[in-house]
């Protein structure tokens, strides 16, 4: 059985500076959920427009279930489903009337959309709402029919770009069962996201991309098994005290700590030794923390040191620094067609 998707080396540049991949590799078994994690700008959006025809590479090799995705596109597209950052419907239209037009376009029979569209507006709980104007669907509702609709075609691998962005966290989780549910019925899904919990939640196998590059790869289980035992936070007063603690334990104990608004993280083994350590040395300095807390870590953790920024934050000039408040999104475009 071929892999469900297979990349190999991909080149992708804007202009003549912007580098959005830059050698990306990755591989997908079939039947499983594969998370494509990183910051808006890391690439994730790239890669999926290029797999799903939209856009061609400069260079290298991609594959859905051993086509390729430039030679063939057109058997590519047959086989693919795709929910993109923001919701792809016409809001005149019904729900029901929105998956009707989907699956016309795919040339489906009409009984058979007749069934296939009662089956996925029951399945994605829009049965009552399946005869009213899109524009009257909550935000919600709407990345639910978006869902649906990409699933008319029974497409044997699906794209859900950043698919539960801006939803509040009762319409997340809703997506995010209906995600499970694909994968028990053997749908291929590729998953890009920014939220680590996310990831966590739903990834089998999970990629760290970041500058168009794959940083790390493997189960969340593995990665946060490489972070170490523990992460130690420290809360300080405000963000300069933070920053200055997190320049004082570097220097002083030749460490890496990672310095977050007003929180310094620090990855270890030897929890209670380094706790002690970290308090004596910012004592010495006139630094009293203000909250102290030792606890597991998490893919926000691993993002973290890899990059250090979280998955929302950009990079300061400082490595291993990263301060401030989370930028707003950007409003990616969405360019492509089911």
């Amino acid at each position: 059985m071929p892999l469900a998707i297979q990349l190999e080396d991909l080149h992708k540049t804007f202009g003549h500076t912007v580098r959005a991949l830059d050698g990306v590799s990755l591989d997908v078994e079939t039947g499983t959920i594969f998370g494509l994690l990183g910051p808006n700008g890391a690439g994730k959006t790239t890669a999926v427009r290029i797999l799903t025809t939209v856009l061609r590479a400069d260079s290298g090799h991609a594959r859905v279930l051993g086509h390729d995705v430039m030679a063939e596109p057109g058997v590519v597209r047959a086989l693919i489903g795709l929910a993109g950052q923001f919701a792809a419907i016409d809001e005149t239209l019904t729900g029901a009337e929105n998956l009707w037009m989907v699956g016309r376009l795919n040339h489906m029979e009409r009984p058979q959309l007749r069934r296939r569209s009662s089956d996925l507006l029951e399945r994605f709980g829009l049965s009552e709402a399946a005869d009213r104007p899109a524009k009257t669907y909550s935000g919600g509702m709407r990345r639910r029919l978006d869902v649906a609709a990409s699933l008319v075609a029974h497409p044997k691998v699906l794209f859900l770009d950043e698919p539960t962005t801006g939803l509040d966290p009762a319409s997340r989780a809703d997506v995010w069962t209906m995600v499970e549910g694909l994968v028990t019925e053997g749908t291929t899904v590729l998953l890009t996201t920014q939220y680590l919990e996310e990831a966590d939640r739903l990834a089998q196998q999970l990629a760290v991309i970041d500058q168009g590059k794959v940083i790390a790869a493997g189960t969340p289980a593995t990665l946060k098994a490489n972070m170490g035992a523990t992460v130690l936070d420290l809360g300080l007063g405000d963000e300069a005290t933070a920053l200055r603690a997190g320049q004082v334990l570097k220097t002083d104990r030749g460490i890496s700590p990672v310095v977050y608004g007003r929180t310094v993280e620090i990855n270890v083994n030897d929890g209670p030794r380094v706790v002690t350590e970290a308090l004596r040395i910012l004592e010495s300095n006139g630094i009293a923390p203000t909250t102290l807390a030792l606890r597991e870590p998490s893919l926000d953790d691993v993002f973290l040191a890899l990059t250090g920024h979280r998955a929302e934050t950009p990079q300061t000039e400082d490595p291993g620094v990263a301060l401030g408040p989370e930028p707003s999104r950007s409003q990616d475009k969405r360019g492509t067609s089911r």
